[in-house]
């Protein structure tokens, strides 16, 4: 008896698409339907073989993914005859599972149940050698001896296929139980070495219900911490000159110490002091991409890291791992193979003479960010109605938001920000968005809100999380939407809705003058009651859950991404009850970080009175709410200078930062204070 070729019946179109492309899927179904279908063959060993009608001879053996497969049609990769092969084993299949009795004389096999108990990490060591050879293995061991991090999906009835998020890129397992179909979307050369990966996440995860884990590692291959001792020192003197005084040299330096950070894989560290570094020159340029309390974020970002990672034994560790602080098991950059990203709308900020615009494309699990500025010396610098025809990857921006991305020219950053290559721009193609957004997988696709709030539980504080573009970035299915209010007094506007399993959040935008049309677009587009999906930046705010949106998509397929609006004659925004007046404990967090941010753009060592009486001001109002720890941090931090201590005001102005930064987070999660 022939046996049955379980890996090839769990071989789905959407896994075939990926192997190859949905164009090649859907022309082998089409030849199939037409007649033009192989001869099957099957042999005792469980090879497939087919001849098909223009001569071409395929052969699928046991064990071997479609790529290993012989076919002596002579096209390269996964060609259509392997598919066809598949999907005609696979009709078989069908035609057997309908008819038993006729069928089962010829041996045709049967539709096997899908499996979801079970993991990749039960392959051996063995198995693997076997399956992606030595090389790929040894390879592999090197990385397992430096460490990573990978955030585990294991099957469920909705997605029976185990997948890993890996540093630089995914790894799905398809079929149960074989490695020959393993996808992935790193680079060819790379499969073998990220597959070996991959299944070790597993097995580091099987029996601990961990989702995410740090795998392999040795002590001494610790992060070097010279590079980032530097960097707080360097921090410790931008602090004391401030912003207003750091000169081209101050910059220059900033920028050597972030590439030291980076090249010792510190990448967490070097972006907080890329920040740093963007926003001086920012100043420089007096330009409005200058923010004092981005730059005093930035600042505090590095100290905390600093301390995380240099107290191994203290609570921080205790909650978060070193590679989460530092960065230290992230690729710098990864080229990817061919990638499908769909396209989840567009935000558009930084100013009116450099408007900036993020397209936020959807790779498997994860979010990735599609990054564009364009400098304008018009005297009417564009609006989003006029960046939406900027022409970018061949189409316009407008076009790209709401479509699939093809391309395998792509690169990924440790912080999922995706740079396109210019050179290869005819292998990236642009096509229709359509249904994808309902086939996104969870986490993108939220379907629960309360258990996407259970998820944020026990994260650590902002500080001290990796630094990931779009980390909050995601669709969610809307069954319901409310009502919308306006108010004109905070030019925000304001909308209820509520997921399939009956939990409400909060959609708020805010006027933004980059994009005068975003309020009436995004009004409309909520108001008409046939809301399907909704993508934003979803975070806790007051117990619940408040979503920025980016694009909303209509239950006639229709996607609106209200930044890339044209700006109209303006419609009749419906007035909502006003808000609460004033919240007493985040006006006082808000004060005494915005002047610990005017102290940090002055210098440390050369305060303005005013900016030492907004301290004792802001200090006085933590007082009056309970937070007396940070009051007392105020204090101490205006006498020090007053009294030209100067060895305390830096290690003062960050222990100040780092702990209102944290409470008024916590703050705005919960809707209430903390004592600090």
């Amino acid at each position: 008896m022939t046996p049955t070729r379980n890996d090839l019946l769990a071989l789905d179109p959407d896994t075939l698409a990926a192997m190859a492309n949905r164009g090649l899927v859907k022309r082998a179904a089409k030849e199939l339907d037409a007649g033009g279908g192989p001869e099957l063959d099957c042999d005792p060993d469980g090879t497939v073989r087919g001849s098909f009608p223009d001569g071409a001879r395929t052969v699928l053996p046991p064990g071997a993914g479609l790529t290993s497969a012989a076919c002596d049609c002579g096209a390269p990769g996964v060609c259509r005859h392997r598919i066809g092969l598949v999907l005609a084993y696979q009709r078989a299949a069908a035609r057997a599972a309908a008819h038993p009795v006729a069928d089962r004389s010829a041996d045709a096999p049967s539709e096997p149940p899908p499996v979801l108990d079970w993991s990749p990490g039960g392959f051996t060591d063995e198995a693997l050698t076997l399956a992606v050879g030595t090389r790929a293995v040894a390879n592999a061991r090197r990385t397992h001896d430096r460490g990573y991090t990978a955030r585990l999906h294991r099957p469920s009835a909705g997605q029976p296929a185990a997948w890993v998020e890996l540093p630089s890129c995914t790894v799905r397992f398809p079929v149960p139980g074989e490695l020959g179909h393993v996808i992935t979307d790193a680079a060819t050369e790379l499969r073998g070495e990220v597959t070996a990966l991959a299944v070790w996440a597993f097995r580091a995860a099987d029996g601990t219900g961990a989702v995410q884990v740090d795998v392999g590692g040795r002590a001494a291959t610790a992060p070097p911490t010279g590079a980032l001792d530097a960097a707080t020192a360097l921090v410790d003197e931008l602090l004391l000159e401030g912003a207003a005084h750091a000169g081209p040299v101050l910059v220059g330096t900033l920028r050597r110490v972030r590439d030291d950070l980076a090249a010792a894989a510190l990448h967490w560290p070097a972006g907080a002091l890329g920040d740093a570094a963007d926003q001086l020159e920012a100043y420089a340029a007096r330009s409005a991409r200058y923010r004092a309390t981005a730059y005093a974020d930035a600042l505090g970002e590095l100290h905390a890291r600093h301390r995380a990672a240099a107290r191994p034994g203290g609570a921080a560790a205790s909650q978060v791992l070193a590679s989460q602080v530092l960065g230290s098991r992230e690729s710098g950059t990864t080229a990817l193979r061919r990638v499908r990203l769909t396209a989840l709308g567009c935000r558009v900020g930084g100013s009116a003479r450099e408007p900036v615009a993020e397209v936020f494309l959807a790779h498997g699990g994860i979010v990735l960010v599609l990054r564009r500025s364009w400098a304008s010396a018009a005297a009417e610098p564009p609006q989003a109605g006029q960046l939406a025809s900027r022409r970018l990857l061949g189409t316009t921006l407008g076009a790209l938001a709401v479509s699939n991305l093809v391309s395998e020219s792509v690169t990924r950053s440790a912080s999922r920000a995706l740079v396109v290559g210019r050179s290869r721009v005819a292998a990236t193609s642009v096509t229709p968005l359509g249904a994808a957004w309902s086939e996104l997988p969870p986490p993108v696709l939220v379907r629960d809100l309360a258990a996407y709030a259970r998820g944020l539980d026990g994260l650590p504080p902002r500080l001290l999380r990796p630094r990931v573009e779009a980390e909050n970035l995601h669709v969610v299915e809307v069954a319901e939407t409310g009502p919308i209010g306006y108010d004109p007094a905070q030019q925000r506007l304001e909308a209820r809705i509520t997921d399939p399993a009956g939990h409400p959040a909060t959609v708020s935008a805010t006027y933004n003058p980059l994009c005068p049309g975003s309020l009436d677009a995004l009004a409309e587009a909520l108001g008409t009651g046939g809301v399907r999906y909704l993508s934003g930046s979803l975070t806790r705010s007051g117990g619940g859950i408040m979503i920025a949106p980016v694009a909303v998509g209509t239950a006639d397929g229709g996607v609106v991404v209200p930044d890339l609006a044209p700006s109209g004659a303006g419609t009749e925004l419906p007035t909502g009850d006003r808000g609460p007046l004033g919240d007493p404990v985040s006006a006082a967090l808000d004060s005494a970080l915005h002047a610990l941010a005017d102290a940090a753009h002055q210098g440390l060592r050369r305060l303005r009175p005013t900016t030492l009486t907004a301290l004792d001001d802001a200090a006085n109002a933590l007082a009056r709410i309970g937070l007396t720890d940070s009051a007392a941090l105020l204090r101490e931090l205006a006498t020090a200078t007053r009294s030209d201590a100067t060895s305390l005001l830096a290690r003062t102005w960050v222990e100040a930062q780092i702990r209102l930064t944290v409470t008024t987070e916590l703050h705005h999660e919960s809707g209430a204070g903390s004592n600090g």
